[in-house]
């Protein structure tokens, strides 16, 4: 089980940007500043540190982040609607983010969007029918 997800950036200020506007309207907002890492943690509206961000390019417990060496992840988001998803996507294209797949029925009840982020990651938001 997983506790929390980290991401590495190249550039804080974008990519935190990005990333409190573009998941804000899944409910997933910013709980805590690490101002000695320059970093932040996100959760949902139950309070769990899920989600980490913070800058590369420094010294990780003694594992040095190089931003050449990282490779992109995809990232899938919980949306409660459909609405939510093209918001998800609509805020995030006006905040940093590179469209890699406008809303659309995916199959199976399913229902996304997928953005690239300032370090192009895929970040998915997707709501899904029945749940």
């Amino acid at each position: 089980m997983l506790d929390h997800i980290g991401i590495f950036v190249s550039d804080t200020d974008r990519s935190f940007r990005f990333f409190e506007t573009a998941l804000a309207p899944l409910g997933i907002v910013v709980r805590e500043r690490q101002q000695h890492w320059g970093s932040l943690i996100m959760s949902g509206p139950n309070y769990w540190p899920f989600l980490w961000i913070g800058p590369a390019g420094g010294n990780y417990h003694g594992t040095p982040v190089v931003v050449s060496e990282r490779r992109p992840m995809h990232l899938a988001f919980r949306a409660s609607s459909k609405e939510v998803v093209r918001e998800f996507h609509r805020i995030g294209l006006l905040n940093g983010g590179r469209d890699n797949g406008a809303p659309e029925d995916c199959g199976r009840g399913a229902y996304g969007a997928y953005l690239l982020d300032p370090d192009g990651n895929n970040i998915e938001a997707v709501f899904r029918e029945g749940r």
